[in-house]
């Protein structure tokens, strides 16, 4: 009996574009491209869809960057697609899974948070496969407990994690596993083999013949073995990626069978019972400081992150309460707008038609512009939270940038739809988080703190 692999493509960019003006920037390193969405999809997205590669790997794809594909690159988005239709068609399950809206840590993040993250990336997945997911990536495996239970309740079955991640009896190789949730049902964990993974990942300029090396580690695993990964592995982080995991996915190697996660769990229903870790995630050793109050994982001083962080919640705070307060009389449940919202994200319905829909009565064409201008302000409040802006050790990095210019946008939606200006109070929490000890000297441009990025887009007259 041939020894089972699935390989999982874990895919996925920010939105990239100015919100303010829904252009995309020219970014400084994507050279000879314009953005590094165009550069990625010409290293990795196109080149893996035109190999078949995603034809036979598990994989899931962010809702922000299949987004830009369907809107940018319509022949690779459409291949993608095709191939986890044409897999449902011939196995009986597709092979792609969803993945929660943006890139959200979901473990710190706040249960309503938690919901819309899913929800949306539920709505997404299904407009693009046009079916239900089986499966949910979670950002960077960040895992808890409440987390999975609201998988659960939206009718999902299994999720990723890493070996370090659980504990417990993992005799079973990969898995499939079972996980007791808080209220006494049971949640699917397919558990990923570190070693291999890594490997692959880090050292792929090593691995001379994929099938080889792939047959030679499988030898000690008479079980599933579960390769997963960053899909930009495969072309961008290393060129030879393309080449590399079509000769691991061919159909006539020997010694081992190719397989998807949602097909397996079909035939293998998990009996064994482990534990996960919580508050854990792939890329950080220290639980989720990496995305919280800093730790190791990143150079330097890391004293901005908590600060950023704890800046952004108070944002978000108060958003939300001029949105219940503002919403209390004319919407009939305001979360329930806010998780369909993704409707209008993914262009089925105008703002204004899906509010009107919501709502409790008949409303007024200013109450209608004033709510729909409040929940977009959500979609740019649920943006703030994206991980990229926490990952690196630099605040004057792009990615804290883009979290701080999603939160701007928010306030100024929010000011726009009722007048009230939360800026100059997140200005002044923003001047605490400092990328390091010293103060800025009178007219040095150099970035020191959080809020000398807000002052970076005010200055282009976007507040």
């Amino acid at each position: 009996m041939p020894h089972s692999i699935a390989i999982h493509g874990h895919f996925y960019q920010p939105p990239r574009e100015n919100p303010f003006t829904g252009e995309m920037p020219r970014e400084r390193g994507a050279e000879p491209y314009h953005d590094y969405n165009e550069k990625i999809t010409v290293e990795c997205y196109q080149p893996n869809a035109e190999a078949g590669n995603f034809d036979r790997i598990s994989f899931n794809i962010g809702p922000t960057l299949i987004n830009w594909l369907a809107q940018y690159q319509p022949r690779t988005y459409a291949r993608i697609v095709q191939a986890d239709r044409v897999y449902q068609q011939t196995r009986g399950a597709g092979n792609a899974i969803a993945q929660s809206a943006h890139h959200t840590i979901l473990p710190l993040a706040r249960r309503r948070d938690k919901i819309t993250q899913i929800a949306w990336g539920i709505s997404s997945f299904r407009f693009r496969f046009q079916r239900q997911p089986r499966g949910l990536w979670l950002p960077e495996m960040a895992v808890d407990l409440p987390t999975l239970q609201i998988l659960s309740e939206h009718g999902l079955s299994f999720t990723i994690l890493s070996e370090e991640q659980v504990r417990g009896d993992l005799r079973m190789g990969s898995g499939p596993y079972r996980v007791r949730l808080p209220d006494g049902g049971y949640f699917a964990v397919f558990v990923r083999d570190r070693f291999l993974s890594n490997q692959l990942s880090f050292d792929m300029a090593h691995i001379a013949d994929g099938r080889k090396w792939l047959e030679w580690n499988l030898r000690a695993r008479n079980r599933l073995a579960l390769i997963a990964t960053d899909g930009e592995t495969f072309g961008h982080h290393h060129r030879d990626g393309v080449r590399l995991l079509s000769d691991l996915l061919q159909p006539d190697a020997a010694g081992y069978e190719v397989v998807a996660l949602t097909e397996y769990l079909r035939t293998h229903p998990p009996t064994i019972e482990i534990e996960v870790n919580e508050r854990t995630a792939w890329s950080c050793s220290h639980g989720l400081a990496r995305w919280d109050t800093g730790c190791g994982c990143t150079p330097g001083d890391s004293g901005w992150k908590p600060v950023l962080r704890s800046a952004l919640d108070l944002l978000a705070d108060e958003i939300d309460a001029i949105y219940q307060y503002e919403t209390r009389r004319l919407l009939a449940n305001p979360w329930r707008l806010i998780e369909h919202y993704i409707d209008v994200v993914l262009g089925k319905i105008q703002a204004t038609t899906l509010v009107r829909e919501m709502a409790a009565g008949s409303l007024t064409g200013a109450q209608l512009s004033r709510v729909a201008q409040l929940a977009q302000a959500q979609l740019h409040r649920q943006r703030m939270f994206s991980s990229c802006g926490w990952f690196f050790e630099q605040l004057d990095r792009p990615e804290p940038r883009y979290v701080v210019a999603q939160a701007m946008r928010a306030i100024q939606l929010v000011k726009q739809a009722t007048e009230i200006d939360l800026g100059p109070n997140f200005h002044d929490a923003l001047c605490a988080a400092r990328c390091g000890p010293a103060p800025r000297p009178i007219g040095d441009p150099t970035i020191r703190t959080a809020a000398d990025l807000y002052d970076e887009w005010k200055t282009k007259n976007y507040t």
